[in-house]
């Protein structure tokens, strides 16, 4: 009997939990921290970027994925994701996925750096939650056991290899294969579209266990999030249905930041709106979807339309006011192009792994089709290891040595509030090596939490990482993609490589 833990009940670990059972002589665990409906996935606005009409092609998706990834995407694992991403798409519909449809073919809208309109949307902007449910419907129909509301601690190494899950509560879940699909790192940052449960808990695990990460310093801040309490997103396909950012005074501005103002790369955006805010005193920007009108915002944005108006605003007739928040991490668990992992027996799928795919800055609907098409792909790398032959040797030339990090506690305790805090104003949206160093020497001289509930085990892990994160983006002297420094401000070709990161006892 082969035995899979999966950590985490996204579109990544939920295609990858299916894919296993496939075959029979395979016992499946799902474990998930919170409900099976609170994963980041289910909070998904944007859609699935996919190749789907007769004048779209993978080599323009593949050529798009690279410009938004600021000359660090690995070409092969971008190949992988586009030319994959029909299949995949289909699977998602044959699993129960109804996306949206104009005269009965799939509806597509344009989001930003896209050349073509490819995004494919369930419920408007309900994408994440459409796919979410369908996969939840489906472990109903497998031979897969759910914990939820149950936290993974610690993966269990023994000789090297993967023996085993520890459990908060100290159960020890045997598994012969481990996946990590516990998403993103948002909640390092106290302003961030990510759910709560976005706690960096999967990379932390994967350095506990010995395993390489990579590009922790490529955070991706969204442009627009509400610029109200909780900093719900306001979805990139606003502006790609012709919504407009403002300044205090009512003025266009990102005309004047790049040509294609606001549907150029997220990065770009992000910074342009946080130095606008800059000369307007930190007073929010706006955004103007005015001109679309009542009736089609309702319809293609119910979800954001039902958000605006509980906080007592009306976007049909007034621009609302938004701000960049921490929204996807391009980095993560180092793997190769089958979720393998530099630790026998651990696979990453997902957010919370790195192959390269990104680059410095993610594409806008990349990640709900990066988790069908590697969660699938680790599926049968686990199944069947012979299909992905053996672990990927990193190319010398594009991968970095890994940097050491001592990751000993300091003396004194901290709050997640001042965590975040810190690693906003420090290691956010813009950054410089003053800033970074200060960061470092005050992580250090914190210790982590004694474990002892789900909120001490995550603050732990964010501890851990922010260090991480800290280290990375000290070490990239230059700005690319997510990653802008004040004191470098420009892109230096002899950083064209990925970093890593190990932790060492």
């Amino acid at each position: 009997m082969l035995r899979v833990a999966v950590i985490g009940s996204g579109v990544a670990g939920l295609t990858a939990a299916l894919g296993v059972t496939t075959r029979g002589g395979v016992e499946v665990t799902v474990v998930s921290k919170a409900r099976l409906d609170r994963s980041t996935t289910h909070a998904a606005q944007g859609g699935v970027a996919v190749v789907s009409s007769p004048d779209d092609t993978v080599a323009a998706h593949v050529a798009d994925t690279i410009a938004a990834g600021a000359g660090l995407c690995d070409d092969e694992a971008v190949r992988v994701l586009c030319a994959g991403g029909p299949e995949a798409v289909a699977l998602l519909i044959d699993r129960g996925v109804e996306f949206d449809r104009e005269g009965g073919s799939l509806a597509r809208g344009l989001e930003a750096a896209h050349s073509h309109e490819r995004i494919l949307h369930a419920g408007g902007d309900a994408t994440g939650a459409a796919i979410a449910r369908a996969l939840i419907d489906r472990l109903d129909e497998a031979p897969i056991t759910v914990r939820e509301n149950t936290a993974a601690v610690d993966v269990e190494v023994t000789a090297g290899r993967v023996t085993g899950v520890r459990l908060l509560d100290g159960e020890s879940l045997p598994a012969d294969a481990v996946v990590l699909a516990t998403g993103g790192a948002g909640q390092l940052f106290g302003c961030t579209t990510n759910p709560s449960i976005a706690t960096a808990d999967g990379v932390a695990m994967a350095l506990r266990a010995g395993a390489l990460v990579a590009d922790l310093e490529f955070m991706q801040f969204h442009p627009t999030a509400l610029a109200m309490p909780g900093h719900r997103l306001v979805s990139e396909a606003v502006r790609g249905e012709g919504a407009v950012l403002l300044d205090a005074d009512g003025r266009r501005f990102m005309t004047e930041v790049h040509p294609d103002a606001e549907l150029a790369p997220r990065d770009v955006v992000a910074r342009g709106i946080a130095e606008q805010m800059a000369r307007q005193a930190g007073a929010p920007v706006r955004l103007d979807a005015t001109r679309l009108g009542e009736r089609f915002l309702a319809r293609r944005f119910p979800t954001i339309d039902a958000t605006v108006r509980a906080h007592g605003l009306d976007w049909s007739r007034e621009p609302i006011p938004v701000t960049p928040a921490a929204h996807y991490v391009m980095g993560g668990v180092r793997t190769d192009l089958w979720g393998r992992t530099s630790v026998p027996g651990l696979f990453a799928v997902g957010e919370v792994a790195c192959t390269g795919l990104h680059g410095a800055n993610r594409l806008a609907s990349n990640s709900l089709l990066e988790g069908a098409v590697f969660g699938h792909r680790v599926a049968e790398a686990i199944l069947d290891p012979g299909v992905a032959g053996l672990p990927q040797e990193p190319d010398r030339r594009r991968w970095a040595e890994p940097l050491e990090l001592d990751a000993s506690p300091g003396p004194e305790a901290f709050g997640r509030t001042d965590l975040q805090h810190l690693m906003w104003e420090s290691a956010g949206l813009v950054r410089d090596a003053d800033g970074l160093a200060e960061a470092a020497d005050v992580l250090a001289h914190w210790a982590p939490p004694a474990v002892t509930d789900a909120k001490s085990a995550e603050d732990a892990n964010l501890w851990l990482v922010a260090r991480a994160v800290v280290a990375s983006a000290a070490a990239r002297r230059e700005s690319r993609g997510g990653h802008h420094r004040r004191d470098v401000p420009r892109t230096d070709p002899a950083y064209a490589r990925h970093s890593t990161l190990r932790m060492v006892a």
